[in-house]
C-alpha cells in the first residue's frame, strides 16, 4: 500500500490483517493522492486540508524521490497552528509531537507516523519498503505487485477495497497467490488523527481488530 499521510482508520486495518506490510515507495508520486495531505477537523469543528511541504520535483518523481524543503519544520508549523489539536488521553503526546518533528525523506516522516499509530493502537508491525526490492521499472500495475510478492514468497495478498477494480483474482491464483479484500469499512474516513485526539484507545482499536476481514 501507497504509504498516506495520518490516513483514516480503515487503512490500519491491513497492519492487523497481514504478516507484512510493504510500503509502496517504488511508484509515481500521485499528486491528488493522499501520500503527502489529508482533512483534518479542527478545534472549532472545521474540516480542512492539511498538506505536508515537498521540494518541487519533476511529474514523475516516485514516491521514494520526494524530499523536504530545508524550511519544512517551520512551514509545517505554519499549518498545524491554526489547527488548535487538543487531545484529554495523554498517551497521545507522543503522535503529536512525531506529526511535528518533520525530517529525513517524506516516506521516513509517514512510515513513522504509521508506526507510532499502529504501536499505539496495540496493531502488528512488520514492515519494509518496496523500492528495497529493487523491481524493474518496466513491471507496472498488477504486474509490478505479483512481482513483489513472489520476491517476498507470499501466498496470500490482501488489499484494500477498492482494489477490487485493479486484480484480477485468476492472475494471482495462477501465480499461486490467493487474492483478499478487507471489507468495506463502516466507519469515519476523517483522518485517524482526530479520532486519536477524541476516542479512547482500547475502543478505537477494536473498532479497527473488528472490521478487517
Amino acid at each position: 500500500m501507497q504509504p498516506y499521510f495520518i490516513p483514516y482508520a480503515g487503512y490500519f486495518r491491513l497492519f492487523s490483517a497481514c504478516d507484512l506490510f510493504v510500503i509502496y515507495d517504488c511508484v509515481q508520486f500521485p499528486r491528488r493522492g493522499w501520500v503527502h495531505r489529508n482533512r483534518v477537523i479542527d478545534s472549532s469543528g472545521v474540516e480542512r486540508w492539511l498538506t505536508l511541504p515537498l521540494r518541487k520535483s519533476p511529474q514523475n518523481v516516485l514516491i521514494g524521490d520526494l524530499r523536504f524543503p530545508a524550511n519544512a519544520p517551520a512551514l509545517l508549523a505554519e499549518r498545524l497552528r491554526p489547527l488548535g489539536l487538543r487531545s484529554e488521553y495523554e498517551d497521545v503526546s507522543g503522535i503529536l509531537a512525531a506529526l511535528s518533528d518533520i525530517r529525513d525523506t517524506p516516506v521516513d516522516y509517514i512510515e513513522k507516523l504509521l508506526k507510532r499509530v499502529a504501536v499505539y493502537l496495540g496493531l502488528r508491525w512488520n514492515v519494509i519498503r518496496s523500492s528495497s526490492l529493487q523491481i524493474s521499472s518496466e513491471l507496472r500495475g498488477q504486474d509490478r505487485i505479483l512481482e513483489i510478492a513472489r520476491r517476498l514468497g507470499a501466498r496470500h495478498y490482501v488489499n484494500a477495497p477498492g482494489g477490487r477494480a485493479l486484480y484480477d483474482p485468476q492472475r494471482f491464483a495462477d501465480n499461486g497467490i490467493e487474492l483478499c479484500f478487507l471489507n468495506d469499512y463502516p466507519g469515519s474516513r476523517i483522518s485517524i488523527l482526530n479520532r486519536l485526539l477524541a476516542e479512547a484507545r482500547d475502543r478505537l482499536a477494536m473498532d479497527i481488530g473488528a472490521a478487517a476481514l
